[in-house]
């Protein structure tokens, strides 16, 4: 991976904390499978489909490249993209859990990140570890163990990321995806994004935004939506927020210093704008 694919790799990253509050998991189906000698299956899944392999080996084959996937192993396939998965020689069995992951109402958000492929779960060995407790936790129905499980995919599919963003993993099945299912929005908005975060202490007008995108303000309104599931102004919002709440726990300025430092032009306008978003004013956010 380049240094400049990196760098821009690590920026879009940095989107699922700066947006925390608008990431949205949903699990649609989690089981074990086992498979005798012999088994063989052609899929092509609407969602994002994760395996661990508890036993066995295991091969893929998408297109005409073949892929091998041994016991520890983990599988992540994307929505979409047809494969042939076959066992070797003995029984095989395996975790697969069918997920969407998405930012406000982009539910495939991954897309923008060649995740797709096989993994040593060596890389993720502590949050395999939990997921796979909370997963037998809850096929023995153990209370509350479905919210848990799903935060513990959470919690996995961030340490996967964070493999992904540091070059420690890169997906193998990458190059089978059609570029009709690969979203690369991200990539375009990455000056906007820089643009924004150097000028937080200023209003923001979207038109200057579509003009640096190179686009009309209403295309880029929707083109921004598309990538990110939320509107540029929701984004701008949202990191004025995440800003504000750092800067009051930090107690080293004034209401009237905050709303200057985030483009507010009085601390009333500031203060209606926190108490929006949190339910509270600044004033007595922290006691």
């Amino acid at each position: 991976m380049s240094k400049r694919k990196g760098a821009s790799t690590v920026s879009s990253l940095n989107l699922f904390d700066e947006l925390s509050e608008h990431v949205m998991l949903r699990i649609y189906a989690s089981g074990e499978a086992i498979h005798p000698d012999g088994w063989i299956e052609n899929k092509q899944h609407p969602d994002y489909d994760l395996w661990f392999i508890r036993k066995g080996n295991i091969e893929i084959r998408i297109d005409e490249q073949v892929h091998l996937a041994s016991e520890g192993d983990l599988i992540l396939f994307s929505p979409k993209v047809a494969y042939t998965a076959t066992n070797l020689g003995a029984e095989c069995s395996f975790i697969f859990t069918h997920f969407h992951f998405g930012l406000g109402n982009h539910l495939r958000i991954l897309d923008n990140y060649s995740l797709e492929g096989i993994m040593a779960s060596s890389l993720v060995q502590e949050e395999m570890g939990l997921y796979l407790d909370t997963f037998d936790q809850h096929m023995h129905g153990i209370p509350m163990s479905a919210i848990r499980l799903k935060g513990a995919l959470t919690i996995l599919i961030a340490k996967i990321l964070e493999c992904y963003g540091r070059g420690d993993y890169q997906g193998g099945f990458a190059k089978h995806v059609p570029a009709r299912n690969r979203n690369t929005n991200l990539l375009a908005l990455q000056p906007v994004f820089a643009f924004i975060q150097d000028r937080l202490h200023q209003p923001v007008r979207i038109g200057e935004l579509a003009e640096l995108a190179g686009m009309s303000e209403k295309y880029f309104i929707l083109y921004f939506k598309q990538a990110l599931g939320i509107t540029p102004g929701s984004y701008i919002y949202q990191l004025k927020m995440n800003r504000a709440r750092e800067l009051l726990y930090s107690r080293t300025h004034s209401i009237q210093q905050i709303a200057g430092l985030l483009g507010y032009p009085d601390p009333y306008s500031f203060s209606k704008a926190f108490k929006k978003y949190y339910k509270v004013p600044p004033s007595k956010f922290v006691w």
